[in-house]
């Protein structure tokens, strides 16, 4: 069953998918009018999920499910993983290259390959203060707390010790 995602308990699970390509106006319109039907018929088991999705920055994915009204069976998470997979064929992208992080800069989403975090960092695009979109959140209260980041208290910060060390040993 669908509802709005601000409805959704700030417990409800989520998933986000990041498209690798930004979407267009257009086609972010499209996805929401093929989602609401898709998550108003999601069920586990024959039991109707109470759910929702969203598109956020014109590259996000979110889909929810209120888990305090009825679990999802992994069945009813393959099926939505489905609807995501073949949202992303028919517009030409993938929602599950995880080989980059997305980051903002300049009030634009960027993203920065995973072989190019430590150049990056080296060249000073990405410090410790760049915003990043920590898509691994599990909550809608995560998602709404802690979807954006700064990089030195996400998994990037490692990058910034490494940076710091060879500076210091060079």
């Amino acid at each position: 069953m669908w509802i709005p995602f601000n409805q959704l308990p700030d417990t409800a699970r989520v998933w986000v998918y990041q498209s690798a390509r930004p979407l267009t106006d257009a086609e972010v319109a499209a996805i929401e009018t093929d989602l609401q039907p898709a998550v108003d018929g999601w069920a586990a088991h024959g039991t109707p999920l109470l759910g929702s999705a969203q598109l956020l920055n014109n590259r996000f994915l979110i889909v929810a499910v209120d888990e305090g009204h009825h679990l999802p069976s992994g069945c009813s998470i393959d099926s939505s993983v489905r609807w995501v997979r073949e949202i992303g064929q028919t517009l030409n992208t993938d929602f599950f290259d995880r080989s980059a992080a997305f980051v903002t800069a300049d009030g634009s989403i960027e993203t920065v390959a995973l072989p190019q975090i430590k150049t990056a960092v080296a060249e000073g695009r990405l410090t410790p203060d760049t915003t990043v979109f920590n898509n691994l959140v599990a909550t809608k209260a995560e998602l709404l707390s802690n979807w954006q980041i700064k990089a030195a208290d996400s998994w990037l910060k490692r990058y910034f010790k490494i940076m710091k060390e060879e500076r210091i040993a060079g």
